[in-house]
């Protein structure tokens, strides 16, 4: 019996997605978006470990594109994964990924202000028990913050925005909202947003003072359920212990969860780095690494991205040198999120697949679902879903 560590690396595309034209930024499609190929083409990128695995090979399998400084004659399983999902966005990937691509088109918020019909707003006003609410359009989270912070200290309204994904969010201070206050409401509006087929309400809580306002990692996802059983519920089923590292609890409602472990990226590499070294025999551990799209991808910061994936390809070294023997591990992405692209939003891409504990080779292109078909093969448990094991 071995084990399974399955590592998502939130927003880090390859490009090439076949129907990225049907997806926009603005008025923009994404045709032409790579999220890796363009932070290689703008800063020097050394990632020796993940390209050794074949990152640089993927890139031009997924788009055609090289990166420059990528391209090492790969010495694990790699390959290019496109989605089916109507979506470019955390749950349509990570569902896809764990074997359930999404069966419906998800609702979003019109870029207009106000971004939300008013029967929506009474029903936020009167669960925060205010009598508004600020934002009401799309915006970038650190911005709206930035912008309403002193204003919602003072009327005690909450900051409620979207984005191009199918999510609203919900920021308010710690100190003078209240955290179990902004979580209640997240919790108790959620229903009537699922029923709406909105896939994510997230609350946002932040702290500081005017001119120092910092989100904390409180930050909880209430997500839809998923239509099927996904990889974590096969896991579990047949008896295995599954851990979820970062926000994957709150992807899937805690469904198919044993145990959820969170923090900022740092303190999640270290997790999982604690899963390598003590997870039992037979275990899955589902993780994701979410600072590249946060912090980085949204913000089109070029130079921190390049940083991050840095310090991520440096760590996951180590962990590749703690790996039990039969261990597999399997790093992809759930997106895009081009940093040197228009706008602020995800952007439609292929996302990389590699692989260590399955020899070198070149799995081809493939599809999201083949990697929980993939890792049910490995633990040897029935799958539920659809996809090929590429094993």
């Amino acid at each position: 019996m071995t084990r399974a560590f399955l590592v998502v690396i939130d927003s880090v595309g390859i490009g090439g997605a076949p129907d990225a034209d049907a997806f926009f930024n603005g008025t923009r499609p994404d045709t032409g978006a790579n999220t890796l190929a363009h932070i290689a083409h703008a800063q020097t990128l050394h990632l020796p470990v993940m390209d050794a695995l074949g990152l640089g090979a993927a890139i031009t399998l997924a788009s055609g594109d090289a990166a420059p400084g990528l391209g090492a004659e790969p010495t694990g399983a790699w390959g290019a994964a496109t989605e089916v999902s109507p979506g470019k966005d955390t749950p349509s990937g990570h569902w896809e990924l764990a074997g359930v691509p999404v069966p419906w088109d998800w609702t979003y918020f019109p870029n207009t202000q106000p971004a939300f019909p008013d029967d929506l707003t009474a029903l936020i006003c009167k669960a925060a028990g205010t009598d508004g609410i600020l934002g009401n359009c799309h915006a970038s989270g650190t911005a709206i913050i930035d912008a309403l912070a002193a204003e919602h200290i003072r009327t005690g309204w909450p900051i409620v925005y979207t984005s191009a994904d199918s999510v609203l969010q919900i920021a308010a201070h710690e100190g003078s909202f209240g955290l179990d206050r902004l979580l209640k409401l997240c919790k108790d509006i959620a229903p009537h947003l699922h029923a709406m087929k909105v896939g994510r309400v997230i609350a946002r809580p932040f702290i500081g003072s005017e001119g120092h306002y910092s989100r904390t990692a409180n930050r909880k996802d209430y997500a839809i359920a998923t239509p099927a059983p996904t990889i974590c519920d096969d896991a579990q089923a047949a008896g295995r212990h599954v851990y979820a590292v970062g926000k994957i609890g709150d992807i899937f409602s805690m469904r198919g969860i044993d145990e959820n472990r969170k923090g900022d990226d740092r303190a999640l590499m270290g997790h999982l780095s604690d899963l390598v070294d003590g997870a039992e025999e037979g275990s899955f551990t589902f993780a994701n690494f979410v600072e590249f799209d946060s912090i980085y991808g949204h913000r089109r910061d070029i130079p921190g991205y390049a940083s991050h994936l840095a310090w991520f390809d440096n760590a996951l070294g180590d962990l590749l040198t703690r790996l039990r023997d039969g261990d597999l591990l399997i790093v992809t992405a759930d997106h895009g999120n081009d940093p040197s692209w228009t706008g602020t939003d995800h952007t439609r891409e292929r996302v990389p697949v590699l692989v260590h504990g399955a020899g070198p080779r070149a799995l081809g292109q493939i599809a999201f679902v083949d990697v929980a078909a993939s890792v049910a093969d490995h633990l040897g448990i029935t799958h539920s879903g659809p996809g090929k094991s590429f094993l």
